[in-house]
């Protein structure tokens, strides 16, 4: 059983919920986890190498292999991870979702679970719409959105963190500033256990 986390971080932030993710589904028995990040653009590359945080960071991640088509293929279950513009994903995610035509075309990624987290600045930052938004191509695609329950420990609450019912989340503060709370890591373990749970009875 092949679960693949799929991921864009600049400054950590979602990189840190990734690895949460991961280490959620490795949970999960018979589960073969690919953590892969997505492409980097070349303009973006260029303005990372002047702004030293955001180079540490690259420098972080750059063993982990880009995902490619094959990888989404290959996969039976995918948890997608991106910060938000504006309220809805990267560009950076957008692409490689965009890049999904050929997999559609032939119904490749139908009946695969999908979960999805991201991070924003702010606590009204755009947390809920960056992963409704997420969801509409991966309707199209035919796949089957996870998301993660009340009943996971952490979820109901009114403190400044993440935590959503569409997906796991975490706040990253104004200036990258912020990193995620214990609570909002358990929730991305929750998320990638349950996807991996799912995907495990889906597929037997």
């Amino acid at each position: 059983m092949n679960i693949l986390i799929v991921y864009y971080s600049m400054y950590g932030h979602v990189f840190q919920l990734a690895k949460a993710v991961e280490e959620g589904a490795r949970s999960v028995a018979g589960a073969d986890v690919m953590l892969r990040r997505v492409q980097e653009f070349d303009v973006v590359d260029k303005i990372i190498d002047d702004d030293e945080d955001a180079s540490k960071v690259r420098e972080q991640q750059k063993n982990i292999p880009v995902c490619t088509l094959d990888d989404l293929r290959k996969a039976d279950g995918v948890i997608f991870g991106t910060p938000t513009r504006y309220g809805n994903m990267t560009a950076q995610m957008k692409q490689l979702i965009d890049s999904t035509g050929s997999l559609w075309m032939k119904g490749e990624l139908e009946g695969k679970p999908a979960g999805l987290f991201t991070s924003t600045a702010s606590t009204h930052g755009g947390q809920e719409t960056t992963l409704f938004t997420m969801m509409a191509p991966l309707l199209h695609l035919g796949m089957i959105i996870v998301g993660v329950p009340y009943s996971v420990p952490g979820m109901l609450h009114t403190e400044g963190r993440g935590g959503t019912p569409y997906g796991a989340s975490t706040i990253a503060g104004g200036e990258g500033e912020l990193t995620p709370k214990p609570e909002d890591l358990e929730i991305a373990r929750a998320l990638g256990r349950r996807v991996t749970e799912i995907t495990k009875k889906l597929r037997g």
